[in-house]
């Protein structure tokens, strides 16, 4: 099965060309049980500062999605998570990297948010109040609104 490829600023040229190795990142999906989901903004100084996009991080060497998104999630915002649910997969083409954003739903988690990259954050729900949205945020987004969508047609 192929898997499509999100480009994310198309026109910029593409940092170490055809042949860059693919940057496997654990993406965390927060959900309330009042359905509003978690978005945080990006630190000063990365790349996309200040952009919304749920929270996570790159995989280290030998580490699996669900323990890079337990180590991220503790290091950036404070938590300790309860259980992950890997969700869905998608390939991002940045101009400064290729990456593959592994989601993970997660509906119970332990403590209090603390931003430790000075980051804000905005719990929201469709459609978002916040922005400019990360474009591999994007499609999350777009899930929801089918998952809802399917919600409503189901109970019709």
């Amino acid at each position: 099965m192929t898997q499509k490829l999100l480009v994310a600023d198309a026109a910029q040229p593409r940092e170490g060309g055809v042949g860059r190795k693919v940057v496997e990142v654990a993406v965390g999906v927060l959900i309330r049980p009042d359905g509003q989901f978690l978005l945080t903004s990006r630190p000063a100084g990365k790349v996309y500062e200040g952009y919304w996009e749920f929270p996570g991080g790159k995989l280290e060497q030998g580490e699996s999605v669900e323990q890079a998104l337990r180590r991220e999630l503790q290091e950036e915002i404070g938590i300790t998570l309860a259980a992950v649910h890997p969700w869905k997969v998608e390939m991002v083409d940045y101009p400064h990297a290729l990456v593959r954003l592994h989601f993970c739903k997660v509906y119970e988690w332990a403590g209090e948010l603390q931003m430790r990259e000075s980051q804000s954050f905005a719990w929201q729900s469709l459609p978002i109040q916040v922005e400019p949205v990360l474009p591999g945020a994007v499609p999350v987004l777009q899930w929801f609104a089918q998952e809802r969508e399917a919600l409503a047609a189901g109970s019709a």
